[in-house]
């Protein structure tokens, strides 16, 4: 049996691919971009940085944008030579070997569901905004009416996704591709209408609005705490490899799409916050600090156009929860068709009519759903959990870029130039580094149990204040106790995956391989 050259590399793995190859280079790229989705992401958290920051805050964007540039170079490397499904845990594993790739997909699937829901409940910030008749639940005026009618809205969202993921990759790319598409213009023209009415000059971005104040007078740490707004949005570009195995020629467009996701965030969502600030008559606001850059389209671009843009973050909010979705099955499968998950064949078994693991799409879906309720009554224990998860996502990118490290210093990685690879050359050791450091400042940054992140409002409970530390430890060390005493046992490629014989000459390396396959 031959295998076209784009599988080859699976064969390293112990695989072959029974994903469809349908996806070009626009949907890999939309696949990334929809993940960061910084419409979504800039006007969720703005209020956020600018509490903490005031204006002076935009500039964490660019400083984040660096250190996730290290880190996506280094995942550029690793996509031209490995394009596969569930990206992080594949590169963890072959880097840093089973245990290091578990707890990274570990990491990443949990972080991942955890996201769906909390993103899907931006559809409460946004669709009451377009049109009251979206309260569905009582007039929207208490707390209660607004947690449980968000639950209901993310909800029918979540479903959505489901069932769009369950019915295949192409109907899927069809949908995100053609929402990124409408994103990128009104990005584009959102730009330019609050460039148009700007009340300030640039140099707005100077200004702390006196936030130093609750630090001691030093803005320092008043600009770390405001950075987690802009670290919140720029990751995910992963997702552009992670559906390496259903693109074509993925080789060259994996790390192409990886590397103009997060350039295209940055530029966009950089400009979107620097007119939005100049565009604000009152830095002073109370608004500004409570509802950020959605109090801007209304007060300064008046309703009728607000609203036409609040559609537009509508429309980045569905194709940024369908991205999460997507890239969290290709995980779930990847970990699955390793029998590293429980039921291991059942959710990596692949739909002969959809193409495409139809189990894990309904399974994560019923997850995040179920995860929804928390918020009806607890609404800061979800907030806090919701936070805990971009750490987590951190810490599983870590656990690429350290063993890519230490195996670049060993002699056994190489960014030398290589024909359709794309690679760093001399600069891969030193990107590398910064990529290490930049993502141990950043989960730290994220994790320190600061009172007025994770816990804000009364009652003041300590278990809220130290969540970082706690929720952290038991993800990772909960999941990896489950890991080595129970799933550890059974993980070897199941049967129906394992690779075929490449050539006559590959017969015994591929029996070697598949030595390890596990029966279902």
């Amino acid at each position: 049996m031959s295998v076209p050259n784009y599988d080859a590399e699976l064969n390293e793995f112990g695989y072959q691919n029974k994903l469809k190859r349908t996806l070009g280079g626009f949907h890999t790229f939309a696949a990334g971009i929809s993940y960061i989705s910084v419409l979504t992401g800039t006007f969720q958290l703005s209020y956020f940085g600018i509490s903490f920051g005031g204006p002076a805050y935009w500039w964490s964007w660019p400083m984040v944008f660096l250190g996730q540039l290290c880190v996506a170079l280094s995942f550029a490397e690793l996509a031209s030579q490995y394009p596969i499904a569930g990206s992080v845990y594949n590169w963890a594993k072959k880097l840093g070997g089973q245990h290091i790739g578990w707890l990274a997909g570990w990491m990443m699937l949990v972080a991942s569901i955890v996201s769906i829901a909390a993103t899907a409940l931006a559809y409460q910030n946004t669709l009451p905004q377009i049109w009251e008749g979206f309260q569905l639940v009582g007039d929207g005026s208490t707390s209660t009416d607004q947690a449980v009618n968000g639950i209901v809205l993310a909800s029918a969202l979540v479903l959505f996704t489901t069932l769009v993921n369950a019915f295949g990759v192409r109907l899927m790319a069809r949908i995100n591709s053609f929402g990124v598409f409408l994103e990128l213009v009104a990005a584009v023209l959102l730009i330019v209408a609050l460039a148009l009415a700007s009340n300030h000059s640039p140099d707005v971005v100077l200004d702390t609005q006196g936030t130093e104040a609750a630090y001691g007078g030093n803005y320092f740490y008043a600009f770390l705490v405001a950075a987690i707004a802009s670290s919140y949005v720029m990751y995910g570009f992963d997702t552009a490899s992670s559906l390496g195995e259903e693109s074509i020629d993925p080789h060259r467009n994996a790390p192409k799409a990886i590397l103009r996701a997060l350039i295209a965030s940055f530029v966009l969502g950089g400009l979107i916050l620097l007119f939005g600030l100049m565009a604000a008559r009152d830095l002073a606001a109370p608004e500004l600090r409570s509802n950020g850059l959605q109090f801007v389209l209304n007060d300064s671009l008046g309703p009728v156009v607000g609203r036409l843009f609040l559609l537009a973050i509508f429309i980045a909010i569905t194709v940024c929860v369908l991205a999460v979705h997507t890239a969290a099955i290709r995980i779930a499968f990847a970990m699955a068709r390793d029998n590293a998950l429980p039921a291991g064949n059942k959710l990596a078994r692949v739909s002969p009519r959809f193409q495409t693991p139809v189990v894990p799409a309904v399974l994560i879906g019923v997850l995040a759903i179920a995860l929804l309720a928390v918020n009806i009554n607890q609404p800061q224990i979800f907030t806090a959990i919701t936070s805990l998860a971009i750490i987590l996502i951190y810490i599983s990118y870590l656990l690429v870029t350290v063993p890519m490290l230490i195996a670049r210093i060993r002699g056994k990685w190489s960014s030398k130039p290589q024909e359709g690879r794309f690679r760093l050359g001399k600069f891969g050791l030193p990107i590398n580094v910064l990529a290490v450091l930049w993502g141990a400042g950043m989960a730290i940054n994220l994790a320190w149990p600061r009172r007025e992140v994770y816990n804000a409002e009364p009652p003041f409970h300590w278990y809220l204040q130290y969540s970082s530390v706690l929720f952290v430890g038991i993800a990772a060390l909960g999941g990896f106790a489950y890991y080595w005493f129970v799933q550890r046992h059974r993980i070897g490629v199941l049967q129906e995956h394992a690779s075929q014989p490449v050539s006559p000459e590959g017969d015994a390396e591929a029996v070697a391989v598949n030595e390890g396959v596990a029966k279902k």
